[in-house]
């Protein structure tokens, strides 16, 4: 804290001011905050699994030999000995493409390879029927961050840097100059058209508008990509499809250049596969996308990205090790707890809120008492059987684990859906709201200070974990997730009238953060950001009632270090957004991010608050217009 501020003149600096001042963003990162800080210490804790691992003789298909065969494999001799090896089957099944007919199966090989070219294709449980799982297919096919990065003169000179590193590292791959200069330049013109077709960040949030099913037939309008052999390829069998943005594969539907997609395929092989490949590779994709693309100065000890990679192929084997660990009982029984008491006031708010019929507030209960909470990790552990990890073969393990993954949500299409599926894995430092499971998820590895520590003072949890909580639970409830029903399905279950008063709050919401400008000319995207600030407002909201609600019953009201518990709550929730970041990373993150920044996330809904004022109160009264949704 820098107790030199006035917390009512600016509350972040007040309750992070000399964190700020001390924790500059180290070089091997582009951002740094307590998110970063709880990551860093995790990653620490899975070093040392790993090495453990490492170290034994395990049984074949464990959760010690897949994380142990990984681990070694980061740091062989083989991965400089092998160059491009594990890609060359995939770089010359780009660059022999001849006929546009050959497109589609080429197309399913790439993706089976995880080379994510033109679109996004995966299962999720049907948003109309959230029992099955279906196929979607989404705009995508990008290698810069986000469609502006093409478009909008803000970037300008980063793509000009791009189009060099695309150069580069066909040169790297073997190409003479002229012609690595030529494919370069067809692969940003390629991808430039992508994006001009590719609906914006905020587009993508609405949910209606990205949910268009097409029965297989109507596919075939879709003639420079033949699904129907696409399919075959990957080992689809489905009646239907959820095309997200049927425009952009219209556009798809018109590419004629052959030499510009091969140019296009050959580049995202590369692409996908230099984090894993030797160094001259590995340093020549971090000198821009990381260095000119998020500002960071040096690379991380490979240590970490071989760790990072484990937990992204596969993060429930380790996953299952690290809360075998770390994830202690009593951990989980005062979540449980946390989660009742903001649970109980959500139900009442729901109950009493006044701007909402009868009609309505019936539906909404009936989702509230149907939402389901997960805590710490899975009851059972993915099964990785037939998963082959070796010791001596990096890039090969993390290509064969992402053959596994797509393998699996493929043959799943159609199926029931897993409701004890999660989707971050447990050492994750983050959780989630999954609209179609009606699900609020919390895994382990958030659940540690300074987010949440079973034997702190009440105030600081509630402040703190007990803001993450109601903000996953507002999430049911946001402008998307409010759309969906007790089931998990996409369905209109408002009154006209009912929806008509969410929106007046709504725009209040998009108004007061789009109105603040976070670096000259880059303001917060209020319509982006939406869901995330309506969650933010609320959980704190929740948050606060929930912890007067547990104070009143355990007749507590002391002092700490001179603060009272309601100016702890606020210092608390401020402080796990404390966070210093490069202004490339910020620009990328007002671009595509849907949270706010950390700075506006920490204040905006603490001094919107009723409770704010009397707890840093001030001589000067003035009334201020207050936001609530929830």
């Amino acid at each position: 804290m820098d107790k030199s501020i006035d917390p009512r003149q600016d509350f972040y600096r007040y309750a992070v001011g000399n964190w700020l001042k001390n924790n500059p963003v180290p070089p091997d990162k582009s951002s740094w905050g307590a998110f970063d800080e709880l990551r860093e210490w995790n990653l620490r804790l899975l070093r040392e699994i790993a090495e453990d691992c490492a170290k034994k003789v395990a049984i074949k298909g464990s959760a010690e030999q897949l994380v142990g065969d990984f681990y070694k494999s980061g740091f062989t001799k083989n991965r400089e000995s092998a160059k491009f090896g594990v890609i060359e089957d995939l770089w010359e099944l780009a660059l022999s493409l001849s006929t546009k007919r050959e497109l589609a199966e080429r197309v399913a090989k790439l993706h089976k390879a995880g080379v994510r070219v033109f679109f996004s294709c995966f299962s999720r449980a049907d948003k109309k029927n959230s029992s099955v799982y279906a196929l979607y297919l989404v705009q995508g096919g990008l290698s810069l961050p986000d469609r502006d990065y093409y478009l909008k003169h803000a970037f300008s000179e980063l793509k000009k840097e791009y189009k060099a590193h695309v150069q580069r590292m066909f040169e790297l791959k073997g190409l003479p100059q002229v012609e690595a200069r030529n494919y370069a330049l067809k692969v940003v013109e390629l991808e430039t058209k992508l994006a001009s077709s590719s609906r914006t960040r905020a587009e993508l949030r609405d949910q209606e508008r990205n949910y268009n099913r097409f029965e297989l037939s109507m596919l075939s309008r879709y003639s420079t990509l033949d699904f129907e052999s696409y399919f075959d390829a990957l080992g689809i069998r489905a009646d239907y499809a959820i095309v997200g943005q049927p425009e952009f594969f219209d556009a798809l539907n018109k590419i004629e250049d052959l030499e510009g997609v091969r140019a296009y395929l050959a580049w995202h092989v590369l692409h996908s596969y230099a984090p894993f490949l030797h160094r001259e590779v590995e340093k020549e994709h971090f000198e821009f996308f990381q260095r000119k693309l998020l500002g960071q100065q040096k690379q991380e000890a490979r240590w970490k990205s071989v760790i990072e990679t484990i937990d992204e192929s596969i993060g429930e084997a380790l996953g299952k090790l690290y809360v075998e660990r770390y994830f202690p009982k009593e951990a989980r029984e005062k979540m449980e707890q946390l989660v009742r008491d903001l649970l109980s006031v959500f139900r009442d708010r729901l109950l009493t809120l006044s701007w909402m019929s009868e009609a309505t507030r019936k539906e909404a209960l009936k989702k509230f008492e149907r939402l389901r909470i997960k805590i710490g990790h899975p009851e059972k552990f993915r099964d990785y059987t037939g998963l082959e990890i070796s010791p001596s073969d990096y890039a090969g393990n993390v290509r064969r684990s992402i053959e596994f993954e797509v393998k699996r949500q493929m043959l799943r299409v159609g199926k029931e859906v897993d409701r004890s599926e999660w989707f971050m894995t447990p050492p994750t430092v983050n959780a989630y709201f999954s609209p179609t499971d009606n699900e609020i998820v919390f895994p382990a590895g958030i659940l540690q200070p300074p987010f949440f520590d079973f034997k702190a003072d009440d105030a600081v949890n509630y402040g703190a974990i007990g803001a993450v909580i109601g903000h996953e639970i507002t999430h049911g409830y946001d402008d998307q997730g409010r759309r969906f029903d007790h089931e998990g399905n996409l369905r209109d279950w408002w009154t006209p009238e009912d929806a008509k008063e969410f929106g007046k709050r709504a725009a209040a919401v998009v108004k007061l953060y789009s109105s603040q400008e976070v670096l000259p000319g880059f303001f917060i995207n209020g319509e982006l950001t939406l869901g995330e600030n309506i969650a933010d407002i609320g959980g704190l909201s929740i948050a606060y009632e929930a912890l007067q609600r547990r104070l009143k019953k355990e007749s507590r009201k002391r002092l700490i270090d001179g603060l009272t518990q309601e100016q702890r709550f606020f210092i608390s929730y401020a402080q796990i957004w404390r966070q210093n970041m490069r202004e490339e990373e910020l620009k990328r993150r007002l671009t595509i991010d849907p949270h706010s920044p950390a700075r506006y996330r920490a204040t905006l809904p603490a001094v919107n608050h009723p409770a704010f004022d009397l707890a840093f109160p001030s001589n000067e009264k003035t009334e201020k217009p207050r936001i609530q949704i929830w």
